[in-house]
């Protein structure tokens, strides 16, 4: 069984939007090691569809001497939560609506973990539902005040067990948090 694991930008008021104030802050090894690290173990990628949307043009493009993430998001299978995107476009990619049980077993289905990034409706679904085995918030010594947080005002208590923190020597952590029932 394969796990969910959830990667996010974060700042440190908790806004997961467009990650526009990474680019302050220098990609380190590190960085590029842990991200690795999670994509690694990743037979499948999940996304709602207005992540898709932003990430098929930005990867499409991109070959490994671009970006050495380039093979990983576009040629692994992707599969596309949403209820109204007819043609993914960027494959080989699935659409799928959103549905506690079905995600369930597609976590049985992919032989290696599911890679989620962005998506965070898809992720407070997910985690509300008790699918999410490990959140990475790659948190920026920023503050933005206003945005699109993965926690807005209002979200059920969520519990999180933390399994590591990694300092990237730029400003820039990495917390590790298992989630869901292993959080218990």
């Amino acid at each position: 069984m394969g796990r969910i694991r959830v990667h996010e930008f974060t700042t440190v008021d908790g806004v997961v939007d467009t990650p526009m104030w990474a680019v302050d802050f220098p990609f380190t090894d590190g960085m590029e090691k842990a991200l690795g690290e999670v994509t690694g173990s990743s037979a499948a990628i999940l996304l709602g569809r207005r992540t898709y949307e932003m990430f098929a043009p930005a990867w499409s493009t991109r070959t490994v001497e671009d970006d050495p993430g380039a093979p990983f998001f576009n040629d692994t299978h992707k599969y596309v939560v949403s209820s109204t995107l007819a043609d993914p476009g960027w494959g080989p990619a699935t659409v799928l609506p959103y549905d506690a049980d079905r995600i369930r077993a597609l976590k049985d289905e992919v032989d290696g973990d599911l890679y989620v990034s962005g998506s965070a409706t898809l992720v407070r679904a997910l985690l509300a539902d008790g699918l999410v085995d490990e959140l990475n918030l790659v948190q920026y010594p920023v503050a933005l005040g206003e945005g699109i947080r993965l926690f807005p005002e209002g979200s059920p208590r969520t519990p999180l067990r933390l399994d590591g923190v990694e300092d990237f020597g730029n400003g820039v952590v990495l917390l590790r948090y298992a989630a869901g029932a292993a959080a218990g």
